[in-house]
């Protein structure tokens, strides 16, 4: 005997929110993507984890970060340049064998 059960009104109103902002897409897309691995991975939530943002543009956060590591990158290469040419400027001024430079 089949039991029928009415739908839970806040169910429902859950269920519409998460269509709406494509949660269930991408869930969906990911999922198919893994049932369609030939080799399943040994962690599936893993998988999931790595594959759910995947689909699409990267976040505004994860394009501020990967901005933020170019911009630092940069600067340590400049400091790296400015370090060498204050250690050689020293050298001229200091050089090693500790007697003052004339």
């Amino acid at each position: 005997m089949a039991h029928y059960r009415a739908p839970d009104p806040k169910r429902e109103q859950f269920r519409r929110y998460l269509e709406k902002a494509g949660v269930v897409d991408s869930l969906t897309s990911v999922l198919v993507a893994l049932y369609e691995q030939p080799e399943k991975p040994n962690n599936a939530l893993e998988f999931v984890k790595q594959h759910l943002n995947s689909g699409g543009q990267p976040s505004t956060d994860t394009e501020a970060l990967q901005q933020e590591v170019i911009d630092l990158r940069q600067r340590c290469a400049r400091l790296a340049d400015e370090n060498k040419d204050l250690k050689s400027k020293l050298q001229r001024y200091e050089p090693d064998d500790g007697a003052p430079a004339e």
